[in-house]
């Protein structure tokens, strides 16, 4: 008997508003931020929340605050989900959540789940990247990369001395600068890409684009007055001109980036609700979006961010659909005017086995505000990995395409995470 797949379809999705290091959300537990964005979800489409059948959250510092399976802590600390619901954590590093929405739409595609929810948090205030490689090191517990790995990779680690970087190590900060150096980037680009970003921002901000997809939180603080409430980007820059970034020091010998071509330090949580179509029924549920397809790819663990590249062409192959078809994305030969059109992490954050989820989530609330059909995400990870995510927008929107829809296929457009920008470098300090 042939089996038929069913489809999955995204319910609704929201985020925290991003906190800077030591900022608005320092204070929170890692658990309590994660649950705050799975009760939004239950209490925004009135859902009874025994009927969530797998929390499935990426995270990447998973020690401290954030292990012993912190998607099950979410549960535990959430108001609306009963201690009956499991949960799964997921660590893909950079593209942790991305991985965990492909989780759960591969359960509900087989029939195995017919409602999950998807998504990731990082407190990078509590537990700053490789805290738990750190953590591991000086407890004499060894390191991940083996001698197997490192003689593998010796000759091509040497390029890293270009720009006073180890060799001995794999490093995101090297792979991007070899990334720009192979593409002929300049830092003058990386100084506009950077200003655009902060830009873009900024005017999504005071246009009030991100306003259907954050949950507001009370401020928390780990030290000073927590006082208000946080429910905007905290990182943005509104006055960042290409003159003052051009000031800035470079971070490497012989390199391009700057602390402001960097993605920033970031807390937040976001998460996704998926189902298929016995779930929608079932709970009385509308789709948003409908996952077209997926992708997961591995490539050169040195150069690291060229993967979301082969990534979203697997996802547009099997979509049977092209680069050309896009209404926004960010992708090398795109148009740059519909690549990250609110701003990238430049300006936003990112929060690490958060940012799949997060970037998923105002990927399809911005396709709904701007009436268009399709979206791609693509993160690329360390140790050259990368997924790709093609979503479709329901037809119960009013689309601007003019044109019939034929039953439930139609074409996409594109956010991707790009590293051809350096826009998944992480802010120092």
């Amino acid at each position: 008997m042939d089996f038929k797949p069913l489809s999955a379809y995204i319910v609704d999705a929201c985020r925290t508003a991003g906190g800077k290091r030591n900022g608005k959300l320092s204070g929170y537990h890692p658990a309590d931020l994660g649950a705050a964005v799975c009760d939004a979800l239950i209490e925004r489409q009135s859902l009874n929340g025994a009927e969530v059948e797998d929390v499935i959250f990426g995270c990447v510092a998973q020690t401290g605050a954030q292990a012993a399976n912190v998607a099950r802590t979410v549960v535990l600390s959430s108001r609306l989900l009963p201690e009956t619901v499991p949960g799964t954590s997921v660590d893909q590093v950079c593209s942790a959540s991305q991985q965990a929405v492909h989780t759960a739409v591969q359960a509900v595609m087989s029939g195995v789940h017919d409602c999950c929810i998807a998504g990731g948090v990082e407190a990078m205030s509590t537990l700053p990247i490789d805290s738990a490689i750190r953590a591991g090191f000086k407890s004499g517990h060894g390191r991940p990369m083996n001698a197997a790995i490192a003689d593998k990779y010796k000759d091509k680690l040497k390029a890293f001395e270009h720009f006073g970087l180890s060799s001995s190590v794999f490093n995101q900060f090297g792979g991007a600068e070899l990334l720009a150096q192979k593409y002929k980037l300049s830092r003058q680009d990386a100084d506009r890409v950077a200003a655009i970003s902060q830009s873009r921002a900024a005017e999504s901000t005071k246009a009030g684009k991100f306003k259907d997809e954050i949950v507001p939180l009370p401020v928390k603080r780990k030290e000073g007055a927590s006082e208000g409430v946080h429910s905007e980007d905290e990182g943005i820059r509104p006055n960042v001109t290409l003159e003052r970034l051009g000031k800035m020091k470079a971070l490497f010998r012989n390199g391009v980036l700057t602390a402001a071509s960097s993605s920033q330090i970031c807390d937040g949580a976001a998460a996704v609700l998926i189902c298929n179509e016995r779930g929608l029924q079932k709970l009385k549920l509308k789709p948003l979006a409908r996952i077209v397809s997926t992708a997961l790819v591995a490539t050169d663990p040195v150069m690291i961010f060229e993967g979301p590249i082969s990534a979203s062409q697997r996802a547009l192959e099997k979509a049977k659909l092209k680069i050309q078809d896009m209404d926004l994305y960010e992708a090398l030969g795109a148009d740059f005017e519909k690549l990250n059109v609110n701003g990238g992490a430049m300006a936003l954050g990112h929060p690490l086995g958060c940012t799949g989820a997060k970037l998923l989530t105002t990927l399809v609330h911005e396709l709904k505000r701007q009436k268009k059909r399709y979206g791609l995400l693509a993160v690329p990870a360390a140790g050259g990995l990368a997924n790709a995510t093609i979503v479709e927008m329901m037809p119960s929107a009013n689309f601007s395409h003019g044109m019939p829809w034929p039953g439930l296929v139609a074409a996409p457009g594109v956010v991707s995470f790009s590293p051809c920008c350096c826009s998944l470098l992480r802010r120092r300090g």
